[in-house]
């Protein structure tokens, strides 16, 4: 992925989103875009690159105590029906990828022409399902 993927998957996420979840932070690299807010970040919505071909979009907690991050998921998973019914079965709580101190409610999506405008649009909305669903849970508006 090249940046502008993540610049068109900002643009895309604001017409996705219901007004209320409009004010948010962003971080954008050639990896991943970021989303959270608040003043913390270290709780946040991602998309970003797995190797060649894999996009993961979900929430992050990367906090520098595993056991706060695992706090913050055992919460979310306390929950669980409530966000399945938005987020599906494709969605998993479990230790972020590739480190083993912070934690995920994220899926991944895996294959060829994950690198193409209409993928950012699509990730785009598949973020903003994660934004709507989770946010009423964890009551930050």
């Amino acid at each position: 992925m090249a940046r502008w993927f993540y610049e068109d998957v900002a643009d895309a996420l604001v017409s996705f989103l219901p007004p209320v979840y409009r004010d948010f932070g962003s971080q954008i690299s050639g990896r991943n875009i970021k989303i959270w807010f608040g003043e913390d970040h270290r709780e946040h919505y991602e998309v970003q690159q797995l190797g060649r071909s894999k996009l993961e979009i979900g929430f992050h907690a990367e906090y520098s105590a595993e056991a706060r991050n695992e706090a913050v998921i055992a919460t979310l998973s306390k929950r669980e029906r409530s966000w399945r019914r938005g987020l599906g079965k494709e969605a998993e709580t479990g230790r972020f990828i590739g480190r083993k101190d912070w934690r995920r409610l994220s899926e991944v999506w895996d294959g060829p022409g994950l690198d193409t405008e209409e993928a950012a649009v699509e990730a785009a909305e598949r973020l903003a399902r994660y934004i709507t669903t989770l946010e009423k849970i964890r009551g930050s508006r």
